[in-house]
């Protein structure tokens, strides 16, 4: 492989499986050019799948036999025990060869954490993997986590979380000191549970630019760079913008295509409409980092289509060319010193 980057995809993952993963794999090689791609899963299936592809794009597709699938319901201690040959796990397992720099899967978010968890292992002073992903907002973006891997943490475990997306940001954006805050109900300090108000004391005490908490609407809104929460209390919110993301671009194309006279509107402004779909679709926000392994993994949703699946590959691509991991490390070490 010629490449200077190589990505494992999970091709058989996923609410669609190959129907998406195939074609979003094609678009994601014509995104990046100096980008290989290991497609793992039932190789017959996949050379259907593949028979009308240019050579060009062709030679830089490799496959990976796998024997089994993860199912999207199926238990992580199921498959992390019993499906050692699962598309998921093989993917992984190249990361941990060293044969791909990061993999990529739609699977099972429980089995996925499980499985590259055991195989990948955590960074030293990390407890828990945690799912990050940039969430749109007024200033540009907002990392946050954890959006769904750990339902219930402690207060050291979310302050672990603080310490990885602070060095995520400035490993990525290149900002010094990223804002940090506490998602809460409220932003007095009296406000919360026990946990979040221990939490924010071990913030205040660190090197951390910690600067308080902020309620939902913050995510969005807030002069910060990256907000902090349990699992349970992130995916909640994740997908709660997302719905509310769909519900204004369905009201948006209601109102446009209510009489020909909006319908001509719609023409006049569809530059401007085009601009706000592309800032609130959750297809290109798609792709997020479990971060705290030793190793890159990437989680798609797992009802992606294929814009959104490559928009996954597309962060891979820039994690490893960031050699995220590795500054994830040092920057760690440093602020645990």
């Amino acid at each position: 492989m010629a490449s200077s980057i190589i990505l494992a995809i999970d091709a058989m993952s996923g609410d669609h499986g190959l129907q998406t993963t195939v074609p979003a794999a094609l678009m994601a090689l014509r995104q990046h050019p100096d980008c290989d791609l290991v497609l793992v899963g039932d190789v017959a299936q996949l050379e259907r799948a593949l028979e009308r592809v240019s050579p060009e794009l062709r030679a830089r597709l490799h496959l990976q036999p796998a024997s089994e699938v993860v199912g999207m319901d199926e238990s992580p201690s199921k498959a992390l025990r019993g499906k050692k040959d699962s598309s998921m796990r093989v993917a992984i397992d190249l990361v941990k060869d060293g044969r791909a720099h990061a993999a990529v899967s739609a699977g099972n978010t429980g089995a996925l954490m499980a499985t590259a968890r055991f195989v990948l292992k955590t960074l030293p002073g990390i407890d828990r993997p945690a799912i990050v992903s940039a969430l749109p907002s007024v200033r540009g973006h907002t990392y946050m986590l954890d959006l769904g891997a750990n339902a219930e943490c402690s207060a050291e475990q979310l302050f672990q979380f603080a310490v990885m997306g602070s060095a995520m940001v400035t490993a990525l954006n290149g900002i010094d000191r990223p804002r940090v805050a506490l998602l809460n109900i409220g932003e007095e300090e009296i406000k919360g549970n026990e946990t979040i108000k221990a939490a924010a004391a071990l913030l205040q005490a660190s090197a951390l630019n910690y600067v308080g908490y902020v309620e939902g609407d913050g995510i969005f809104h807030a002069d910060v760079d990256v907000v902090v929460a349990d699992g349970f209390v992130g995916n909640v919110a994740l997908k709660t913008g997302e719905g509310v993301a769909r519900l204004l671009t369905h009201f948006l194309r209601e109102a446009f295509t209510r009489s020909a006279l909006t319908k001509l509107l719609a023409l006049a402004v569809r530059p401007v409409l085009r601009q706000f779909a592309d800032r609130v679709d959750p297809r290109l926000h798609n792709g997020a980092s479990l971060l705290g392994l030793n190793g890159i993994v990437i989680k798609s949703h797992g009802g992606a289509d294929e814009v959104a699946f490559a928009n996954a590959i597309g962060v891979a691509v820039r994690e490893v060319r960031q050699d995220l991991t590795g500054r994830i490390s040092g920057l760690l070490a440093r602020a645990q010193r």
